[in-house]
């Protein structure tokens, strides 16, 4: 690969499991340029890689596991490395950011990321170690928990593993790194099918940096910003995502009876601040983090990682479980088996929905949680029922019936939001492309629900155009290797700080239902931006330039952005993914939320909107003219 910028190692590993023969797979520098790294880079691996219509589980798929440049290089909250496949549970696209030590690992051992094709005679363990690479026999690692698995790997080195559910097949199996997961999707589970249990890597490499001194002033900087922020220096460290719980409970945006409704009556007791006055031992973050928003908690007498906001909310109010120790015994479960928690929770909701309207007896039933543990191991190893919801909501639905109640979209279970409390964020739902996908759909609620700045959560107006500039600044953010909370500085502190009853706090709220025109011109000429200097909110621009030696500006970091999420439209289009799967359940946009809004989610209306600031045709495919722009190919 080789490459005349910091920030990156310069070689990726190419991998072939079938016949055992170890390459490099050549990244240009002006795929970095175009890309950064992480699922941008990868996605366009993927698609110049992986023929049409190959089988997810089949040995023609491919997992790439790579890096951005920022991931290792001392910047802050900058650990995160990323997973994409060709999904399992969707047959479209698969991206997953996860947080644990593996990538910074990664490259101490000398590579940007690695590619792992075919599939391995017998169980394998794959290490990599100061540029040399072996692949070991792992026969003695099959059948192990995610736990266990990392303590019987070597020490000292970075690591992801699969558990039973990846071994079996879970369709939403995840990736483990220490306590981390790429956890949507299956990705798990496409490492399981290729018979790998596990990669490791070390090594004594530094990320080299274009001008370091300049770098380090920088990352100064920006530490200080972070931690001086009231989101990133108080609320996430104090209470975690859980923080969300109460606030989507009171805009009317938290699951509730399998989103049948917004609200839980005790949503209370499983709140953030619940967790902090009751089980939390103490917070953490990941390596690089001066955040901290993880909470570890107690179960049976150990320490372990505790559950996050999508967790407590599709474990707790949407299944009608007010319990937060039994989340926490659940999440830590899950993650010892390595499975999705998000998928998990919609999944054992819409079963207990398909009982209580007599579609399918299968014993499970809203606040109701003696059996739930048993079912959870069942679903790894797909037994009795746990067979069945191994596959997921719509395959269920596709079995069973209920598909105007199955909350999935594109395949994709959705996450801990209901969508008729924020109109825009359910609009990211539909036009996310992995499906169901609160980050890949811009993350919108936080302008709508639980944010310190909320916009009328029900009105149309803008949301197409906020949408998509959220969605490519978040994606811009995961190609660079950072993590997406570092985003929450771009609210300035007055915003913040402002009386939510008073009147200027009332205007500018209302100020943001005006801003369309601005911010799809924003977008549809952000080469305008090219010369526009790096925000002193968002420092991911300036730091890239140190890092790299590119010219980044905030107008380039968005064309990255933009150009991911155009790749990822290139791939589900060429597998037969279009408009009409950029959609809602029928719950969302026909049925009124009870006991809250009373509203319906105006899907028709903004998705035009949408399409048409993103440069895509009316079935949602890029236009030639988008391509071009963005100096793109098909």
């Amino acid at each position: 690969m080789s490459t005349k910028y910091g920030g990156y190692m310069g070689k990726f590993l190419d991998i072939d499991l079938s016949t055992g023969k170890v390459g490099e797979y050549d990244v240009t520098d002006e795929m970095l340029e175009a890309y950064l790294g992480n699922k941008g880079l990868a996605t366009r691996i993927l698609y110049d890689t992986l023929p049409k219509g190959v089988d997810p589980l089949g040995d023609e798929n491919v997992l790439i596991v790579n890096t951005g440049p920022l991931t290792g290089s001392g910047a802050p909250c900058t650990s995160r490395f990323n997973v994409t496949t060709k999904s399992p549970l969707t047959g479209g696209i698969l991206s997953c950011n996860c947080g644990g030590n593996f990538g910074m690992f990664l490259k101490k051992a000398g590579y940007d990321g690695l590619i792992l094709r075919g599939k391995a005679e017998k169980p394998t363990w794959i290490q990599i170690e100061d540029g040399k690479v072996e692949l070991n026999e792992a026969d003695d690692l099959w059948g192990l928990n995610t736990e266990e698995t990392q303590e019987k790997l070597p020490k000292g080195t970075g690591k992801i593993v699969i558990g039973p559910a990846g071994e079996n097949a879970v369709l939403y199996a995840c990736i483990i790194s220490q306590e981390r997961a790429a956890g949507r999707g299956g990705a798990g589970a496409v490492m399981g099918s290729k018979n790998v249990k596990a990669v490791t890597a070390k090594g004594n490499q530094k990320v080299p940096k274009a001008e370091p001194e300049k770098f380090k002033k920088d990352v100064k900087k920006w530490v200080e910003i972070l931690k001086e922020h009231p989101s990133t220096g108080e609320m996430m460290p104090e209470y975690g995502t859980g923080v969300f719980i109460n606030r989507c409970n009171a805009a009317n945006t938290l699951p509730t009876h399998n989103f049948e409704k917004g609200s839980f009556a005790e949503a209370d007791a499983v709140s953030g601040e619940t967790m902090a006055e009751t089980l939390l031992t103490k917070n953490f973050g990941c390596p690089s983090c001066v955040i901290k928003c993880g909470r570890r908690v107690e179960v049976d007498g150990k320490d372990v990682k505790g559950p996050e906001y999508e967790t407590v909310g599709l474990l707790g109010p949407n299944l009608e479980n007010p319990d937060l120790g039994r989340i926490c015994d659940w999440n830590y479960q899950a993650d010892l088996l390595g499975m999705d928690t998000i998928t998990l929770g919609n999944t054992l909701g819409f079963a207990m929905e398909l009982d209580e309207k007599g579609l399918w007896d299968n014993g499970l039933e809203f606040g109701v949680t003696e059996n739930i543990s048993e079912i959870i191991d069942d679903i790894a190893y797909r037994r009795g029922i746990g067979d069945d919801l191994a596959d997921g909501v719509r395959r269920l639905s596709d079995k069973y019936g209920g598909k105007e109640f199955a909350m999935e979209v594109k395949g994709l279970e959705l996450p801990a939001y209901e969508p008729r409390g924020a109109v825009g964020h359910a609009l990211g739902y539909a036009i996310s492309n992995r499906g169901g996908c609160h980050i890949g759909g811009g993350y919108m609620v936080y302008f709508e629900a639980n944010g310190p700045l909320t916009m009328d959560p029900l009105t149309t107006r803008a949301k197409p155009q906020f949408t998509a500039l959220l969605q490519t600044m978040l994606d811009a953010l995961s190609d660079s290797g950072s993590c997406q909370f570092t985003g929450f500085t771009t609210v300035p502190r007055q915003a913040i700080e402002l009386n939510p009853h008073g009147n200027v706090y009332r205007m500018v709220a209302k100020s943001l239902e005006f801003m369309g025109p601005l911010l799809g011109f924003l977008l549809k000429y952000s080469k305008l931006l090219a010369f526009v200097p790096p925000m002193a909110l968002m420092q991911h621009p300036r730091v890239i330039t140190d890092l790299t030696g590119m010219k980044m500006t905030f107008g380039k970091f968005l064309e990255i952005g933009s150009r991911t999420y155009i790749i990822e439209r290139l791939f589900n289009a060429r597998e037969g993914i279009t408009g009409s799967a950029d959609t809602l359940p029928r719950r969302s946009t026909h049925e009124a939320q009870k006991g809250g809004t009373g509203a319906t989610v105006p899907l028709d209306r903004m998705i035009p909107v949408y399409y048409r600031v993103r440069g895509l045709d009316a079935n949602g495919v890029p236009k030639s003219s988008t391509l071009s722009k963005l100096g793109m190919r098909a």
